[in-house]
């Protein structure tokens, strides 16, 4: 009866302790997360799961352990969305797959990823036959991101044959306030092109911009960090008359 007792005791210690933490170290989807935060869920449920049932230990080691990783979880958290190229590394990073309609057997190999991984994760996105490809990237949580070619985006592109330009895949040329100088070279683009670009749209400082990519069209797309926006729509549930 006494041990019962002390594991309900635990178990409440437990699940609001794991409620706390998870909640603070954020609120990601199960197929947002990477192979780092899915270890990380797992070993601290675990530690949870022991606090709960080994009477034979102390319960104040386990929820002193247990703590410890969700202080060391949020550390990370915090460093990935400060640091760009910290979460390079912690959380990688995109990688193209299918470039152009072929298959990049290299990035296949350094991802550890066979042909047949490819095609399956391709039909999970319902696409069954390869050559509809343009680019195909997977994501660092390991999904694949499809852009079909022009004439396999839509039906009547291509029953009507119509010819559709080229599409392709945008490139970053700001990210964060920061010019990616590299990406801007392979693009035969400099700093002196992007600032008239900018001025054109009345920025006058690259501190202003939080991302801007370039198109294989020449459409460049630009976000500010201030957005004009006055009221930003609540999705969230009703919080009530408090």
């Amino acid at each position: 009866m006494n041990e019962g007792l002390v594991v309900f005791v635990r178990s409440i210690i437990g699940f609001f302790s794991l409620l706390i933490f998870t909640r603070i170290i954020g609120k990601e989807q199960i197929s947002q997360l990477t192979f780092f935060d899915y270890v990380l869920g797992i070993s601290i449920g675990s530690i949870a799961a022991t606090l709960t049932t080994d009477l034979a230990s102390r319960a104040w080691p386990h929820w002193v352990g247990l703590l410890t990783w969700a202080i060391l979880g949020y550390l990370m958290e915090l460093i990935t969305i400060r640091w760009r190229y910290a979460a390079k590394y912690l959380e990688g990073e995109p990688t193209i797959v299918i470039m152009n309609g072929k298959i990049m057997e290299r990035a296949l190999k350094s991802l550890k990823y066979r042909v047949s991984d490819i095609l399956a994760l391709l039909r999970n996105q319902g696409v069954f036959d390869v050559r509809e490809v343009d680019f195909a990237i997977i994501e660092p949580n390991g999904q694949i991101s499809i852009l079909k070619k022009p004439e396999y985006q839509t039906v009547i592109n291509k029953d009507m044959n119509i010819q559709v330009p080229p599409s392709g895949i945008s490139t970053e040329l700001i990210y964060d306030g920061i010019i990616i100088e590299e990406n801007l070279r392979q693009l035969n683009k400099n700093r002196t092109w992007l600032m008239d670009q900018l001025r054109k749209q009345k920025i006058g400082d690259i501190s202003e911009v939080f991302l801007a990519t370039l198109n294989p069209a020449g459409d460049l797309y630009i976000d500010k960090y201030d957005d004009q926006i006055t009221k930003v729509t609540d999705i969230g549930d009703y919080k009530g008359p408090y």
